[in-house]
């Protein structure tokens, strides 16, 4: 008797979100057509195409943040209604509440969940050590360098145990050493429990680096995917290393010259916007 398959921790079926017009109901607009996209227990996929192709609406969309159009969400098998409780989501800015501690911010997921505070803030004080900031739990958002604020939404992400990790583009805005630094962090911490990964980027080299699959989205409007590639580089892996291996190149080759067109036409669009 062969055994049974397992479902996907992510699915997300023909998906379709088509945006309308307040001010005029006969105008539309379609920024995710037709997407089909699964993510295994344990695997990290990331997404990469063109600036404001629908990257973070298909993202939302797993979250249950937004209901798509037409399409359905699956988690584990189960259709997805309203928000995705087993997925924890790291915007691109950092959502720490500016009032609150380190510590307090790591917390806070918790105690909406019912933990004591006393056990809360033991479980907080792990995490933070676990990023690195042990000795930083009193230190307030605007005491904290940028890097020190991605560990802290890392901690508070990562503190709920969701079985599924959204990242939307979370180190964009951080300078090359840091960011290097925040992507080997994620990479040991996800090695350590093995969540399934859903990872938004708009760089390929972060993408090509730090996943088992890389997913490429078209051009909007209705963007959806075009290419689809497994990445076979060895794990472990550090991020800056990793870039000079032939392996590397070869699959940065592959991928960019599916990707390059979509990006000029995303480019020629903004323009056209601008104009």
């Amino acid at each position: 008797m062969s055994p049974a398959v397992q479902p996907h921790a992510l699915e997300l079926n023909a998906i379709e979100v088509t945006f309308r017009s307040r001010e005029e109901r006969d105008r539309s607009y379609t920024a995710v057509a037709a997407t089909t996209l699964q993510v295994a227990a344990g695997e990290f996929v990331s997404v990469v195409g063109p600036t404001g192709c629908g990257k973070s609406t298909l993202l939302n969309v797993a979250a249950g943040l937004l209901p798509a159009t037409s399409g359905e969400v699956r988690v584990f098998g189960e259709r997805l209604q309203g928000i995705n409780r087993r997925a924890g989501y790291m915007f691109q800015s950092d959502a720490l509440m500016p009032w609150r501690s380190a510590i307090a911010n790591v917390m806070v997921g918790l105690q909406y969940c019912g933990l004591p505070d006393a056990e809360a803030r033991a479980q907080a004080q792990g995490w933070l050590e676990r990023v690195g900031l042990g000795g930083f739990g009193d230190r307030y958002p605007h005491q904290l360098s940028g890097g020190m604020r991605k560990r802290t939404a890392l901690a508070q992400t990562l503190a709920l145990d969701p079985d599924i990790i959204l990242m939307d583009e979370p180190f964009s805005a951080l300078d090359i050493q840091t960011r290097q630094l925040m992507e080997n962090e994620v990479l040991d911490l996800w090695a350590a429990r093995r969540k399934a990964v859903l990872f938004i980027t708009h760089d390929l080299d972060e993408a090509i680096a730090m996943s088992d699959r890389v997913v490429v989205l078209s051009a909007g409007p209705g963007t959806h995917p075009i290419g689809e590639f497994a990445i076979d580089l060895p794990r472990p892996r550090d991020v800056a290393e990793v870039r000079s291996q032939p392996r590397f190149v070869e699959l940065h080759t592959q991928i960019w010259a599916v990707l390059r067109d979509e990006v000029l036409k995303g480019y020629a669009q903004q323009l056209k916007r601008a104009a």
